[in-house]
C-alpha cells in the first residue's frame, strides 16, 4: 500500500503537467466502493489522500515536490502520514494517459483516476500560512521547517501541517470549496485530528491580492481566526 501511494503521486503527477492536459492546476479521483483516493496538482506541489467521507474515516495522506521529464517523474516527499522514512526521498516512475483519464502503471498493474476540475479558480495552487493574528495584530510566521500549507485546485483543498526536517506529521484535513463574492466557504470530507468534524461548513471573508490571501471567520472549533497565507511556488 505505501508503495502503491506514493507510485500514484509521480505518476499523476507527470500527467498533469504532460502534453495532454493544458491546465496548470488539477484534482483527480479514484473510489473504490465509499473510499476515494483524491490527487492535487499544482505546478509544482501534489497531495495524495485515500479516505471514508461516508463512514468518516481518515485513512493515509502524503506528498511533496515533483520534477517531470518526457513521461517520467521524480517526486520528492514533504510528508507521508503512513511512512514517515519516506520523508525527503525522491522516488520515480511513468505514467500514460487518455482524455479526461489518468492511467498509472505500478509494478505491472494499471490504475485509473477520473479527473475532477481544470483549476480554473484564483486560488488554485501551492498556499503556506504567513500571518496570525495575535491579540489584534498580525504575528508573522516565518517560513521553515514546521509549517502548515494549503493546496487547492478549482473545487478541491488539503491543508497539512508537518515538519519537513524530521519528517513529523501534525495533522490534515480537506474537502471542497467554493470562493464567491468576499466569502470562502470549505466543506471537509476528512480530518485527521477529529473525524466528527466531517460535513461541516467554514465560511470566511476573504481578500486574495496576488501572491497574498487573507481570510477569517471561525474555526472548525469555534475560535476566531484571522489569517494570511502566502504563495509558495
Amino acid at each position: 500500500m505505501k508503495k502503491f501511494t506514493t507510485a500514484l503521486f509521480l505518476f499523476i503527477c507527470m500527467c498533469f503537467t504532460g502534453q495532454l492536459f493544458a491546465q496548470d492546476y488539477s484534482a483527480w479521483v479514484k473510489k473504490d466502493g465509499s473510499t476515494e483516493h483524491v490527487l492535487l496538482l499544482t505546478p509544482g506541489y501534489f497531495t495524495y489522500t485515500v479516505f471514508d467521507k461516508d463512514n468518516k474515516k481518515f485513512i493515509s495522506s502524503w506528498g511533496g515536490t515533483y520534477i517531470v521529464s518526457g513521461n517520467t517523474s521524480a517526486s520528492t516527499i514533504k510528508f507521508n502520514t503512513v511512512d514517515q522514512s519516506k520523508v525527503g526521498k525522491t522516488e520515480t516512475n511513468t505514467f500514460s494517459s487518455d482524455n479526461n483519464e489518468l492511467t498509472v502503471n505500478f509494478n505491472g498493474n494499471d490504475i485509473t483516476f477520473t479527473n475532477l476540475d481544470g483549476g480554473n479558480e484564483v486560488l488554485a495552487g501551492a498556499w503556506r500560512i504567513s500571518a496570525r493574528d495575535n491579540n489584534g495584530s498580525m504575528q508573522v510566521i516565518e517560513d521553515g521547517p514546521r509549517k502548515t500549507i494549503k493546496i487547492l485546485s478549482g473545487t478541491r483543498f488539503q491543508w497539512i501541517a508537518m515538519n519537513t526536517s524530521t519528517g513529523e506529521f501534525f495533522g490534515t484535513g480537506g474537502g471542497t470549496y467554493i470562493l464567491k463574492d468576499g466569502k470562502y466557504t470549505e466543506t471537509i470530507e476528512f480530518f485527521s485530528r477529529d473525524s466528527s468534524k466531517v460535513g461541516m461548513n467554514l465560511t470566511f471573508d476573504a481578500k486574495v491580492d496576488g501572491t497574498k490571501w487573507e481570510h477569517s471567520g471561525q474555526s472548525s472549533k469555534g475560535d476566531k481566526i484571522k489569517e494570511e497565507w502566502s504563495r509558495f511556488e
